[in-house]
């Protein structure tokens, strides 16, 4: 009864959707295209009777590379659909992997939709990263017994408590996954309260810990530090990363202090969405800074001031130009972004307060000294200060930070184990 009134409610708000879609295209056009795929209307679907993996943007597209590219090694002739939510995500997959699998948006949550879709390319297992719960999805799966395997699963207390609130909706879709392999005891033990099964539940810990530096992006980064004259001189950048909106006015605030004493610092601001290039560029325009778009392709000279990252992609590398890290969705109540991938390149890290998307990660480094919370522009100006002045500081800390990440890895390969045996299904 509770999913049914949830999908008559989501039938209600689809012109509302994409109305909305529309208006998020003024600045992200990609937004305005493929509605169809939207609503489970496909064409040139694979072969029936592979994987279906679902990974709604860039963070977990990127998270399910490696495993993408294992199972397209150990099973080179089983189809791998490969759904997103984003164009960000969308431009990920492409990039990644072209057409050695099938990739599409993922359809609406309406039993018509997703019906449409399975239907085309009926997949012997759906394999959704991290946590995109879907009732009807689920539901649909299950009614054609197709294993749902949700995979380096992450449950927030806050959202915990959120889906406890709609137990009726919830417990019956928990209880529909045929497995759950969560990022940490913690995370499993949320899963469990809410209505995941005991016995389908267990620990393989976060494969983003997995993450390693290919000999591409570290090229890619050394000539960027060459072009921008930073490997022969003192002056040293702090890269805000994956910033969102109300955050960026803190990190220019704290800039501008940073200035008095650091005139050549420069300051690398990549916002998490590409819609709000434009803005942020204003904002740096407003502060009187000089201001370069990395897109341009220009150079950037001692008197850049800020470089806006604003392609798609590039985060690692630019990573890599970087002496300090600000890690962004943790000034705001987003719940922060990926804390490993300044870790991977020994960087410093920072980071606002909230973190409840990267509780694990966070509290490890953290314990190692790898890691400084900041609320506000003040504290962070006062910890990049006391680290542009103690590099001694700044090593101890990029080495604890690539520490954490070394010492928990291996998780990619706990997770595949536990794929495997619906894999092995699947290509009988």
């Amino acid at each position: 009864m509770a999913r049914h009134l949830y999908s008559l409610l989501f039938y209600l708000c689809l012109p509302i959707i994409f109305i909305r879609m529309l208006l998020r295209s003024r600045k992200a056009p990609e937004y305005r295209h493929r509605w169809a795929e939207r609503l489970g209307f496909i064409s040139n679907p694979p072969a029936q009777g592979g994987v279906w993996i679902h990974a709604v943007s860039v963070g977990e597209t990127l998270a399910a590379v490696p495993l993408i590219k294992r199972i397209q090694t150990e099973y080179p002739d089983l189809p791998i659909t490969v759904t997103t939510m984003t164009p960000t995500g969308s431009e990920q997959v492409i990039r990644h992997f072209a057409d050695s699998v099938f990739h599409i948006y993922m359809p609406y949550d309406l039993p018509t939709a997703v019906g449409r879709l399975l239907k085309k390319i009926s997949p012997r297992v759906l394999i959704v990263m991290e946590t995109e719960l879907w009732p009807n999805l689920i539901d649909q799966c299950h009614r054609r017994d197709i294993p749902v395997v949700i995979a380096n699963a992450r449950l927030s207390e806050r959202s915990a408590a959120g889906y406890g609130r709609l137990k009726s909706l919830v417990q019956p879709m928990l209880q529909q996954l045929s497995l759950v392999v969560a990022q940490a005891e913690a995370d499993r033990r949320r899963f469990e309260r809410i209505g995941a099964e005991a016995s389908r539940t267990v620990v393989s810990g976060n494969i983003k810990f997995d993450i390693c530096l290919s000999e591409q992006i570290k090229n890619e980064a050394q000539s960027l530090r060459a072009e921008w004259g930073l490997e022969d001189s003192q002056r040293k950048v702090l890269i805000a990363a994956s910033t969102h909106e109300g955050e960026e006015p803190v990190l220019l605030a704290a800039f501008q202090c940073l200035l008095v004493d650091y005139p050549s610092l420069l300051l690398l601001i990549v916002p998490r969405h590409p819609e709000r290039f434009n803005e942020v560029e204003k904002l740096c325009n407003q502060q009187n800074l000089n201001v370069l778009r990395f897109s341009s392709q220009q150079a950037c000279t001692a008197q850049t001031q800020v470089v806006i990252g604003d392609t798609v992609g590039d985060l690692m590398t630019l990573y890599g130009v970087a002496d300090i890290a600000f890690v962004g969705g943790s000034l705001v109540e987003t719940g922060g972004h990926n804390l490993l991938e300044p870790a991977v390149w020994a960087l410093p890290v920072l980071s606002g307060p909230h973190l409840f998307n990267f509780a694990e990660a966070g509290r490890l480094m953290l314990e190692a000294g790898a890691l400084q919370i900041v609320s506000d522009e003040r504290a962070l100006a006062l910890e990049v200060a006391t680290l542009l002045g103690d590099q001694d500081l700044c090593n101890r800390m990029g080495n604890a930070a690539f520490k954490v990440v070394e010492q928990n890895s291996g998780s990619m390969e706990r997770l595949y184990t536990q794929i495997v045996p619906f894999l092995t299904n699947v290509s009988k």
